[in-house]
């Protein structure tokens, strides 16, 4: 039989190997990319949703044994497996840029950022989605007005999938919609990645021009899993102009630069820039300090996206679950149009 191997005999022996993480045969799971058959030589591509899981070995094995006892011992299989996400497949196949805020430490306004750029992207027409997944401090919730509420649940293949929350025209989804507002987290590593990816893979973000992450502050687990796990477009690093905050963005910064988690860093916004008092509209106080951000941007050689004043209304909007860049009144809004711009300038480069 191997001398009259057909595309119909691969497919009808595939049928037969089992990928157990979705309890069905690998080709009605639609994970057969290509089939190439020439003579004795048998190529099959398979499309797995990451190729670090251990079923990838299992299933290769699996697809050997099972077309060499079908067709015939003499024939050679080739395997060659594939990530959904580099096939533009999986459950954030919609989504076109993933866009991470970082930071290197808290305060610095990095959610505030993140918010706003979310909303400022919806303002010109854009899809637009938002993931809180700072662990230790929610805020997007608040921010956005549906502390209060909760995503929705649906069932697909057996398997649940939130439905994220929307409004400002931005789909919403927070570790805070899981954790009550007086509950301390003790939470191990692993169970904050198992959290993020929930967040990421089980949930209906649909067709999306940009998926805005908050990160949290630092280099930990939720960073690594990003970097390792999701192709993830950018990055914008969020500071304030001490040259303290800029030392800690800079080491944030600079393990995106590693080998093996390369990422754009796509540029920095300086938070709490300067100060200018409502009667001296002309005047700008840099109560901060001035220039470390500028020396961090030529050092990373990555461009200043934009710089936002000291301004209560940023406060008294976030802290109302209105971003401020809603208020088209009050000048912030053209601070974060202008840092949205630059953002999609950056990628359109890469």
């Amino acid at each position: 039989m191997s001398q009259f191997i057909t595309n119909h005999d691969v497919t009808k022996a595939l049928k037969e190997v089992i990928f157990f993480a979705k309890q069905n045969n690998i080709v009605d799971l639609g994970m057969i990319d290509d089939i190439n058959i020439e003579g004795n030589n048998i190529k099959v591509s398979v499309v797995f949703p990451k190729l670090d899981d251990p079923a990838v070995g299992i299933v290769y094995n699996s697809i050997v044994k099972t077309l060499k006892a079908e067709l015939g011992e003499e024939i050679s299989v080739e395997v060659k497996p594939i990530a959904e996400k580099d096939k533009g497949l999986g459950p954030l196949s919609g989504v076109k840029n993933i866009v991470a805020v970082i930071a290197g430490k808290g305060g610095v306004g990095k959610s505030t950022v993140a918010a706003n750029l979310a909303v400022s992207l919806s303002k010109t027409g854009k899809k637009v989605g938002i993931l809180d997944a700072d662990i230790m401090g929610p805020s997007v919730p608040i921010m956005f007005g549906v502390e209060d509420e909760q995503p929705g649940v649906i069932e697909r293949e057996g398997k649940s999938i939130m439905v994220p929350l929307e409004n400002h025209g931005v789909k919403i989804l927070s570790l805070g919609f899981f954790v009550k507002p007086d509950q301390a987290l003790m939470w191990r590593g692993s169970m904050i990645n198992n959290a993020f990816n929930q967040l990421m893979k089980d949930a209906e973000w649909g067709d999306l021009d940009y998926l805005v992450i908050d990160m949290p502050p630092g280099t930990g687990d939720i960073q690594l899993t990003l970097a390792q796990s999701y192709n993830v477009k950018g990055t914008v690093l969020v500071t304030t102009p001490q040259k303290l905050a800029t030392a800690d963005v800079r080491r944030a910064a600079m393990m995106y630069r590693q080998d093996k988690l390369t990422i754009p860093l796509l540029g920095v916004v300086e938070n709490m820039s300067y100060f200018t008092p409502d009667e001296l509209p002309d005047k700008k106080f840099y109560i901060f300090g001035k220039g470390a951000t500028d020396e961090l941007a030529r050092e990373l050689e990555i461009p200043v996206l934009g710089r936002l004043p000291i301004k209560e209304k940023i406060v008294e909007s976030g802290d109302g679950g209105i971003p401020v860049v809603l208020n088209n009144d009050n000048g912030l809004s053209n601070n974060f149009a202008e840092i949205a711009v630059n953002v999609e300038k950056e990628i359109e480069k890469l």
